[in-house]
């Protein structure tokens, strides 16, 4: 049997009928679409490259384990497989809309938590593919690598023969406590078997130690609550969506001009969005404090084929007072590289391989507790999400239509109005930019701002890059 990590159930934990925890792309091709029964063919192909896409999540009884993955005995691909157009003139007004809708509605958890939506109509007679799937499934860079199973690098690659599957029959409840059991002292005992190393290289292990509880007290200290703004506080269960992109090269020549990374210029332009975003709205951004929370991604090459959550995460207080966009760029750069060093990333991988050693049942018990008390008494220590995923760097095909964009969705959660998704793929970088429907219906000045902003970053690095050649 296969059980959830920790992490993985915790994303389980968190949908509560306001929070919708999954992950999804709007990837957009080339005319004309393909039709319908094609699309099934070729996802039909893929399925047995995807195991997570035919099982569903199973509980165990009275939380005495994890939940598992077991085969769905009634697996349809026809369920999670949706059809639909844009009326005329499918402008991108149209799409965000469909976007919102579609986001809105949780997946079904007697199923396999996924679905892919076709989707006609759009401009210029543009088509669409929406994968959607959940968070306790694939984190940003698995879903990557699953989007990549299902699509080509070439266009003329034949669609292969279905591969035959019978599902295998769910073991009895009995079984699944037993076989939960059985891997927590496994899991304890790997962690045991690294204590011999600790007695024989005591300093090493001891300087480890220190710098793990360093980056906890750092994380800790960064939940001090923030001064309240319009966009935090309740939400409800639908959403928004509004997106925009930017040419991945500018974004290049900005931090061969400025220094840093690209993850810097693009946090740079955020803040530069979210400045414009609570102008708007009214926020007085001299002495707002608009602290995210940033994926990081503990993902390894170690042979684990299938897809899951890997990440810790930093938080980080965006500039948003100041208006000069250098100013911005460079006070990212260099407090980034500060929170890098801090351990805070290494503390989190700690803390979430301990979950993995928690009895279940205090670990849901927790989580819900603290659901609760966000519900009832909100929370005032993040005001957002920013997650920037690396896609591949070369054209996708499906069926022999070019993928010209992919425009990604990240969810929210009590507290957090509105949440940024970035995800660069074959030159270009897209933003996606969700947010509550009754609260946060101007996200789309965000997305907007996060576009402007990186132009005119590239207009500041071009004079630089010219004053220095006259020097």
């Amino acid at each position: 049997m296969e059980r959830l990590s920790a992490l993985d159930t915790e994303f389980l934990l968190l949908e509560d009928g306001m929070v919708h925890m999954h992950i999804a792309g709007a990837c957009i091709f080339e005319d004309p679409p393909p039709p319908f029964e094609d699309v099934k063919g070729l996802v039909a192909s893929k399925l047995h490259l995807i195991p997570r896409y035919r099982q569903r999540v199973r509980t165990v009884p009275l939380e005495l384990g994890r939940p598992v993955w077991v085969d769905d005995p009634h697996f349809d691909l026809g369920y999670h497989l949706r059809h639909t157009a844009l009326p005329g003139p499918g402008d991108d007004a149209a799409f965000g809309r469909l976007m919102g809708r579609v986001m809105s509605q949780p997946l079904d958890r007697q199923r396999p938590l996924w679905e892919m939506w076709l989707v006609e109509g759009l401009e210029g007679g543009q088509w669409a593919l929406v994968f959607k799937v959940h968070h306790c499934m694939v984190d940003g860079i698995a879903g990557v690598e699953l989007l990549t199973i299902l699509l080509e690098p070439e266009a003329d690659i034949a669609v292969g023969e279905p591969q035959p599957w019978a599902p295998h029959a769910e073991p009895p409840g009995a079984l699944k406590v037993l076989d939960a059991w059985g891997g927590l002292v496994s899991s304890t005992l790997a962690v045991a078997g690294g204590i011999p190393g600790s007695v024989i290289h005591p300093i090493d292990s001891a300087r480890s130690a220190l710098t793990t509880l360093s980056g906890a007290l750092r994380f800790m200290r960064r939940l001090a609550p923030t001064r309240p703004l319009s966009i935090e506080g309740p939400i409800g269960p639908h959403r928004v969506w509004a997106h925009s992109s930017a040419n991945l090269g500018d974004v290049k020549a900005i931090r061969s001009a400025f220094g840093g990374t690209v993850n810097d210029v693009v946090l740079a332009a955020v803040a530069g969005g979210y400045r414009a975003l609570l102008m708007e709205r009214g926020d007085d951004v001299d002495t707002a404090v608009v602290r995210s929370l940033v994926p990081v991604s503990t993902r390894h090459d170690d042979g684990y084929g299938v897809p899951d959550n890997r990440v810790s995460a930093l938080l980080y207080d965006l500039p948003v007072q100041l208006a000069d966009p250098v100013a911005r760029l460079e006070t990212v750069r260099d407090e980034m590289s500060r929170l890098k060093s801090s351990h805070i990333v290494e503390a989190g991988e700690v803390a979430t391989s301990i979950g993995n050693l928690a009895p279940p049942m205090i670990m849901g018990s927790l989580t819900r507790m603290v659901i609760h008390s966000m519900q009832r008494f909100g929370q005032h220590s993040l005001n957002t999400v920013t997650t920037n995923v690396p896609g591949p760097q070369m054209p996708l095909y499906c069926l022999g239509h070019e993928m010209l964009e992919y425009r990604p969705f990240v969810p929210i959660s009590h507290g957090l109005r509105v949440g940024t998704a970035i995800l660069s793929y074959n030159g270009k970088l897209f933003f996606g930019v969700t947010g509550d429907f009754e609260t946060m219906p101007d996200v789309g000045v965000l997305a907007r701002a996060v576009a402007s902003g990186i132009d005119d970053l590239l207009g500041r690095a071009r004079a630089r890059l010219d004053e220095g050649l006259c020097h």
